[in-house]
């Protein structure tokens, strides 16, 4: 049930400079060490690596030495004042490319340089909307569902989550509870489990709120009981205290949730929706889902739902209304937030067709269930949801 390994050879170093053939190590070992940090992506040991050279001579036979499914590979170049790193993933049977990506940069402070170089990589590749995770769904779609792994039935079930829908979100719940199944272990099925709940809580997808928020708990919790180092998870359970009344602890666990993700670009986008609308200082919302953008430039639909939000709680509704149009169509918490940005904006027709499709699929959705089972606990945040409400037609 182990997920697939990848393999990173050393980066290549195209300068005859020593300084850059060093750099090029130093950034080989960051990039696998911070891959390594990935819950549900194991990652063949650098010193391993280092022996075989820059380039894999067999992609099936190194492959197959290595136990790995993916290879990723690099060149470096330096010229003049400005540094191109070029990556690519293959897959480790045929060598047959799945990706890649030039990253240009300026040469300044060599160590800002090489942080910011892993930081573009493992953000792209790695997570739950990586590029790993994409290739990898492409490939279990053409499965067989007797035939499916944990891992498979994570992968599947993160697509469904991401839809962010009533059908979705129950098929989520239905493919991490699965996964779980078959290996009780598979830590990122917890976290995404905790996830889909909340989800189900928040826009009240269940028939019993307090039996959906029951079954985020003990998701979450069984998440960081077997890694007290996952940040998505620790996130989570901030919004669950959020939740539950008590936003000292929520405060305490989004805290944490930065400690172990501040270059997770997931962690650093649902911790600005949660600075936004939970618990802490709205003003640190901007810079967070700003810096989650940067970090992950092929951004899931998600990430424009909490730049959505996060906008239009600092007031800045024209721009909440482009990102939130990028977002899933289909979650309320999109549609509430795209209503309350036009309605500011005076746009009452946009406003009424919005509150109207809010009352025919989701007929049981009102703004104080939202503001409740959400949960929107931020004093800023209840204040404009409610000021805005109070300009259309919406219970």
């Amino acid at each position: 049930e182990a997920s697939p390994v990848l393999a990173m050879f050393p980066i290549e170093c195209l300068s005859a400079d020593e300084q850059w053939r060093r750099f090029a190590d130093g950034l080989s070992s960051d990039i696998t060490v911070d891959l390594a940090r990935y819950a549900d992506l194991p990652v063949v040991a650098f010193h391993t690596m280092k022996a075989l050279g820059s380039r894999p001579a067999d992609f099936a036979a190194d492959g197959k030495a290595l136990g790995a499914a993916y290879i990723l590979s690099g060149q470096l170049r330096a010229v003049g004042q400005r540094v191109r790193l070029t990556m690519e993933l293959a897959d480790a049977g045929t060598g047959v490319s799945l990706w890649s990506e030039r990253f240009d940069r300026p040469v300044e402070d060599i160590f800002a340089l090489q942080d910011s170089l892993t930081e573009s990589v493992i953000n792209v590749l790695a997570g739950c909307f990586g590029t790993i995770a994409t290739v990898g769904r492409n490939a279990i779609r053409r499965k067989p569902p007797a035939s499916l792994r944990a891992y498979d039935c994570y992968l599947l079930g993160v697509e469904q989550h991401n839809t962010f829908s009533r059908s979705g979100n129950r098929e989520a719940i239905r493919l991490f509870s699965r996964a779980l199944e078959l290996d009780p272990t598979l830590v990122r099925a917890w976290t995404e489990l905790a996830y889909a709940y909340s989800i189900e809580a928040g826009n009240g997808f269940g028939d019993d709120l307090n039996a959906s928020i029951a079954k985020w708990r003990w998701a979450a919790e069984n998440a960081l009981r077997l890694d007290p180092s996952d940040s998505t998870a620790h996130n989570c359970f901030g919004d669950l205290m959020g939740c539950l009344g008590d936003l000292e602890a929520a405060e305490r666990a989004h805290r944490r949730a930065f400690e172990c993700g501040s270059n997770h670009a997931d962690t650093l986008a649902l911790l600005a929706g949660s600075k936004a609308l939970v618990a802490g200082d709205p003003a640190e919302a901007i810079p967070l889902i700003e810096r989650a953008m940067r970090l992950n430039p092929l951004a899931p639909p998600w990430y424009f739902g909490m730049q959505g939000r996060v906008l239009f709680t600092a007031g800045k509704y024209r721009e909440a209304i482009a990102a939130l149009r990028r977002s899933t169509p289909d979650s309320p918490h999109v549609l509430i937030f795209l209503m309350l940005a036009h309605a500011r904006e005076g746009e009452g027709a946009e406003a009424a067709a919005i509150a109207g499709r809010l009352r025919t699929e989701f007929p049981g959705f009102s703004v104080d269930g939202f503001i409740a089972g959400y949960p929107v606990t931020n004093p800023d945040a209840v204040r404009a949801i409610r000021d805005a409400a109070k300009l259309v037609a919406i219970r």
